[in-house]
């Protein structure tokens, strides 16, 4: 993986020459944006108590995973898609189908097959299944451009999550599925908290690497090439159709991969977990942070984690309104950016 010797020569020169680092640091408002996102988060994981802190960083790593994989898609490769969820819910539903060995025929709401396997014989197959559904989607999808895009995906999101509800015999549809085990190795299972997000963490930075190398290299300088002219990326002979079905089934596997963690994690799941909500939230989350930026993927995940979770903490809203708030909050959020900071908080495009 190629190493930038240029922005390394730069920072030294900085290191030299405080007066010359404070007056960059003035001028970069990514950075600042970043320093009070980090912050904030601290001390909000701080106020908020161990146990707390720990279950919203894990979910922040799983949204992590989900907000980098899509960025590849609508950041660098300019195809804004809204079906994303219905990858996450395919690895969701392939972990639990697979691990779960509950005695659904004792609970008289509906009985599936119970198959026990491990976490780390399924996490696989969660990738490679919601792989091989983007190819069969992906090859439908490359004739589409633009709003009939978006449009498409707004379907698969549709009929991934009717799927999920009707196909009883092996989602039990409204019911759900629960007692979804814990990744384990051994005698040791990642039953506590800890041990599961450092897991989770350790799989977002397989991801955020995997993520670089792509857009460092030559096939990210082509996926860029595409967002700006797709036609005039063909006339140099490359066929943009192979590219974009490629990265979009890249970009599926990470989600497939975030949704065996969800599903590990909460250890239930139904299909409400996968609405067209979620989906119209993962997009939000990768314009708050910003387009073609992992950084900035990793920034919307912490924002919207914080906004998720510490909404519950305010006194003036009721608990049963709290739901509505956080959309309000964030559809606000996502106006003032639109007209101050369209290409997100340290986004390098506009969307």
């Amino acid at each position: 993986m190629p190493v930038n010797i240029e922005g390394i020569r730069e920072f030294a020169r900085l290191a030299r020459e405080p007066s010359e680092l404070v007056r960059h640091a003035r001028g970069n408002i990514g950075l600042w944006l970043t320093l009070i996102a980090v912050a904030a988060a601290a001390v909000f994981m701080l106020m908020s108590g161990t146990k707390f802190a720990v279950g919203a960083a894990t979910l922040f790593a799983i949204w992590a995973i989900l907000a980098v994989s899509l960025n590849l898609v609508v950041g660098y490769t300019g195809l804004l898609s809204v079906g994303h969820v219905g990858f996450f819910g395919i690895g969701a539903y392939t972990m639990a189908v697979l691990t779960s060995e509950a005695p659904y025929e004792q609970l008289r709401t509906g009985v599936i097959p119970t198959f026990g396997w491990p976490f780390f014989a399924v996490l696989p197959l969660c990738i490679v299944l919601a792989g091989l559904a983007a190819l069969i989607v992906g090859v439908v999808f490359n004739r589409f451009r633009d709003d009939i895009f978006v449009l498409v995906s707004f379907g698969f999101a549709i009929i991934a999550y009717s799927v999920f509800l009707n196909l009883r015999s092996v989602t039990r549809g409204a019911f759900g599925i629960h007692e979804i085990v814990r990744p384990q190795i051994g005698a040791w299972t990642f039953d506590g908290n800890v041990a599961f997000l450092l897991l989770a963490l350790v799989f977002l930075g397989f991801v955020m690497l995997i993520s670089w190398f792509i857009t460092t290299s030559s096939f990210g300088r082509v996926l860029t090439a595409i967002r700006e002219d797709e036609q005039a990326i063909e006339v140099f002979g490359y066929q943009a159709t192979h590219f974009k079905l490629a990265v979009w089934v890249i970009s599926a596997m990470m989600a497939g991969l975030a949704g065996g963690l969800f599903a590990s994690w909460t250890r239930f799941i139904d299909p409400n977990s996968f609405i067209l909500l979620e989906s119209v939230l993962l997009v939000s989350i990768v314009i708050l942070g910003g387009l073609a930026s992992i950084w900035g993927s990793l920034l919307g995940a912490m924002a919207f984690v914080l906004l998720e979770e510490g909404m519950r903490f305010l006194p003036f809203i009721p608990t049963e309104y709290t739901g509505q708030a956080r959309q309000v909050v964030l559809g606000i959020l996502l106006v003032l950016l639109m007209l101050f900071r369209p290409q997100g908080l340290v986004g390098r495009f506009r969307l």
